[in-house]
């Protein structure tokens, strides 16, 4: 039974992250061998960071081996398409009430450049350091209101109303956005940060994305270590 139970910075839930360590989707791979998009994401995420002040810059950084890499799978966590984590971005927290095992994932920045398609301008790191200032603090502050959130349930009722909860996730996010509206509404922040939170979710259909697939790796992580796993 997944279940989100809240939100904290990665640094502060995702294990074995450090200030230096980068996670990122897929299997183990080397700066050299990083696709473009995947690079980009973690030149971005360096900007994001305050790690590098130029793209020059990170990108020596990143090649200097300074900066640790780990697949996201390692930590409990998730990384949608290029899928970076930092140590600073704001993480879902999904847990399996059954087995009590849990899983990570960041929050989804809506289509367009964003990180995890490789973009890192200054219009993406700024999106992000809204995330982290505005989006984050709120959402945080409602689930704590609001309590867990029954994400196998909502699932559920998204595929009755024609989402398959990957690229399809109007459903979703339209009954994520109504659970949480209310909570959003009380949280006790400025007119404006909540209307624009409110906006924000109103306006990207894909925002439950980065919830499903976390609901997805804390459901089929319980079999992990299982002699039967791999069958």
């Amino acid at each position: 039974m997944p279940v989100l139970t809240g939100m904290a910075r990665a640094r502060e839930v995702i294990p074995g992250m450090e200030e230096g360590l980068f996670l990122h989707a897929g299997p183990p791979v080397t700066w050299e061998r990083m696709c473009g998009p995947m690079r980009g994401a973690v030149i971005g995420g360096l900007l994001y960071e305050g790690r590098a002040k130029s793209v020059a810059e990170a990108e020596k950084l990143a090649a200097s081996g300074e900066i640790a890499l780990a697949p996201c799978h390692e930590h409990q966590a998730v990384g949608p398409m290029a899928g970076i984590i930092t140590p600073s971005m704001p993480v879902f927290i999904v847990e399996n009430e059954a087995y009590g095992n849990r899983a990570f994932c960041t929050l989804n920045e809506g289509l367009g450049r964003v990180l995890r398609y490789g973009a890192y301008g200054t219009e993406v790191i700024e999106k992000l350091s809204w995330m982290e200032g505005t989006l984050f603090p709120v959402l945080q502050r409602a689930l704590q209101d609001a309590g867990r959130i029954d994400l196998k349930h909502l699932i559920a009722q998204a595929l009755h109303m024609g989402d398959e909860v990957h690229n399809r996730n109007r459903a979703a996010t339209s009954l994520l956005y109504r659970t949480l509206a209310p909570a959003i509404a009380g949280s006790g922040f400025d007119t404006a940060a909540i209307k624009s939170v409110l906006d924000f979710i109103n306006g990207n259909d894909h925002f439950f994305l980065n919830l499903s697939m976390p609901a997805a790796k804390a459901t089929l992580d319980a079999a992990r270590g299982s002699p039967t796993a791999a069958c």
